[in-house]
């Protein structure tokens, strides 16, 4: 019943989107190219933008959820004891359907105007911003657990086992954040070239 666990199973949740709508979308280009299925321009074209906003909101869902997770996580660390009463199941409810409002609302004016360099500088500003507030509430959270590790040493006392198991937490989720950026790091990439030099044959994807 902890908030986290809503977290991470809506991090899933946008995770299997992205995937079926990938999926979903390379069966329709494989069928449309092989005549299997006949489709009028505009239907095709409808078509391929509801995928595209359901793989850019799951996206940016997945992306959101995790810097939720990192927040979370750093409060259970940093507010052990006010945790319950910070991060309650209500407002682990209203960021949840917040998330996912402003992640369909946002991918879908990027998919309506994606050929607008603006927009594609919007969506990288996005992911850096959120990759440096993840990074650094990790940070400060194993500086932290380095700082409690030599002071535990001095005093030959081992860790308490609520404060283990948030740093143990902490580092899977760490793990799944890396794995993360590189899966994603092509797409964005190409990204960060159509923004640079959209003109340059080098940047052509």
């Amino acid at each position: 019943h902890s908030p986290m666990y809503y977290f991470i199973c809506c991090l899933a949740v946008s995770d299997i989107l992205v995937s079926i709508s990938n999926c979903v979308e390379t069966l329709f280009i494989l069928l449309i190219e092989n005549r299997v299925m006949v489709l009028q321009d505009e239907t095709a074209r409808h078509m391929d933008n509801v995928m595209d906003v359901l793989i850019c909101c799951s996206f940016m869902a997945s992306l959101s959820f995790l810097g939720v997770i990192a927040i979370d996580r750093y409060i259970t660390i940093f507010y052990a004891l006010r945790y319950h009463s910070i991060m309650t199941i209500q407002r682990a409810v209203i960021i949840i359907v917040a998330i996912w409002g402003v992640s369909t609302g946002a991918s879908t004016i990027f998919i309506a105007f994606d050929d607008n360099q603006t927009v594609v500088l919007c969506l990288l500003t996005y992911l850096l911003f959120m990759l440096i507030l993840i990074m650094g509430l990790y940070i400060h959270m194993f500086m932290l657990a380095r700082q409690h590790a030599r002071a535990i040493s001095r005093m030959h006392r081992k860790h308490t086992a609520p404060q283990a198991t948030s740093m143990k937490g902490a580092i899977t989720l760490t793990i799944l954040l890396g794995v993360f950026f590189v899966c994603w790091g092509p797409f964005f990439l190409h990204l960060i070239l159509f923004v640079t030099c959209p003109s340059h044959p080098f940047c052509n994807c």
